[in-house]
């Protein structure tokens, strides 16, 4: 078996202190290969299965918004206390991170968000969020479980890794900016790759779906306040009237797309929110309206964020009223697009292809949903795909932030194994590189 022959070479090199040698070296080429199936074949084990099983329900039961994740960051500290992993908390208010491995050079993330979102769930199971108006409605109580698989996979294997894998769990990527707060307090610090990944309700289990590049959009949120002079409806002509500065604006926001965008060039520009008056004979004094923008280069959404200020102002002031425009960076920051290494993607080829087959590896298109993983990617090399939990002889389950999201509980194993195999044959693979190098020891050891 690959892992016994695996064990036996780091026992005989550690014997005789030969330190010049990577393990790497000595493994064949098939037996890096048939280490994502062996870690596939444990996270199956119904031992792990279940408890991962267990895990994401009690997750579920309990959804926590951004950066209150408190007893989330519990249940995660308590598991990685029973496998024996050393980690760092508070990082980031609610994260933790984890340590597995040498402490030394390389290191490599891989990384899971914890919150949840502010909706009612609307699934009648045994397992239904406890908490009103808060749901685990786009996956991340998966994705904490799976990162905790992984865990557990590589602790059983540390003494075989050639470098340490850093276990990111991070907090807010709802909005809330997570990303940044933990790379603001150095979870980076040393680290040379990261990865992560996102469930799909589209892409079948046992599948994954990625590219090279730019895979995901960059966004943003903004809300203005057009005001005008209120009055009463029947004497317009005393008024100055926000609900139609405001409809104007609204209207002008959608040519932003239509007449400034190049077609083959996605950008978004959506109005999502739109309060204003609460009488049906009183034009109110002013109007709220609020939105997102998307698109797929910082350069354009820069643009696109001056021209929806340009445009809001303009309209508003084309009906005598005046309107202030802000982008509310203090409860969202922006969001650059995703944009995945190309080394990276050829390692996730061979990583993915050697655990699910070649043709299990689908190519998508850039997507307009956006995600704070792109933080991470900005100053490292990072990837990023999509995880298949779509089974063809059920019911097709419902999308991202829908109250009747659900989990195919069975693609947990996939992705435990994935984030643990693609860390591992990382390390392995660039451990040469690192022989001769001088890397900080990271004090949690």
């Amino acid at each position: 078996m690959v892992f016994s022959k695996w064990v036996f070479l780091i026992f005989i090199l550690r014997l005789f202190g030969t330190t010049s040698l990577s393990s790497a070296s000595l493994l064949t080429s098939k037996e890096l290969a048939d280490i994502p199936g062996n870690f596939l074949n444990h996270a199956k084990r119904p031992e792990v299965a279940d408890w991962m099983v267990g895990i994401r329900r009690k997750i579920h039961e309990n959804p926590e918004l951004a950066y209150e994740e408190f007893e989330t960051s519990q249940l995660i500290r308590n598991e990685l206390d029973k496998m024996g992993i050393p980690y760092k908390y508070p990082v980031a208010v609610t994260g933790v991170v984890g340590y597995i491995g040498t402490g030394g050079p390389p290191f490599v993330a891989i990384r899971a968000d914890m919150d949840a979102l502010p909706m009612q769930e609307r699934v009648e199971w045994e397992h239904k969020s406890k908490v009103p108006g808060k749901m685990h409605a786009c996956g991340h109580d998966a994705h904490v479980t799976m990162l905790l698989g992984a865990a557990k996979i590589l602790q059983e294997y540390r003494d075989n890794l050639q470098g340490t894998v850093v276990l990111l769990f991070q907090p807010a990527e709802e909005g809330g900016g997570g990303a940044a707060k933990m790379i603001k307090a150095g979870v980076l610090e040393n680290v040379v790759a990261i990865f992560g990944f996102h469930i799909s309700h589209e892409v079948p289990i046992g599948s994954v779906a990625s590219r090279p590049g730019l895979i995901r959009a960059g966004s943003g949120i903004f809300e203005a306040v057009i005001s005008g002079k209120g009055g009463h409806a029947a004497i317009p002509q005393h008024t100055i009237d926000p609900i139609l500065a405001a409809s104007n604006a609204i209207v002008s926001l959608q040519h932003l797309v239509s007449r400034e965008a190049d077609p083959l060039d996605s950008q978004v520009v959506t109005v999502t929110k739109f309060n204003g008056g609460s009488a049906f004979n009183v034009i109110p004094d002013s109007v709220t309206i609020g939105g997102t923008l998307r698109a797929l280069s910082k350069e354009n959404f820069m643009l696109l964020k001056q021209r929806i200020e340009e445009v809001i102002t303009g309209q508003a002031a084309v009906q005598r009223c005046s309107a202030s425009v802000d982008f509310l960076l203090h409860k969202k920051p922006f969001y650059p697009p995703t944009v995945n290494s190309e080394d990276l993607h050829e390692h996730y080829l061979k990583v993915a292809g050697d655990m699910l087959g070649v043709h299990n590896l689908k190519v998508i298109k850039p997507l307009m949903g956006a995600e704070d993983f792109s933080l991470f990617t900005e100053v490292i090399p990072g990837y990023y795909f999509f995880l298949g939990m779509k089974n063809e002889t059920r019911e097709p389950l419902a999308s991202n932030h829908s109250p009747y999201f659900t989990v195919n509980e069975d693609a947990l194993p996939y992705g435990a194994a994935l984030h643990a195999s693609l860390a591992t044959r990382y390390l392995l693979e660039l451990q040469p590189k690192f022989q001769l190098a001088e890397g900080k020891v990271h004090d949690e050891f």
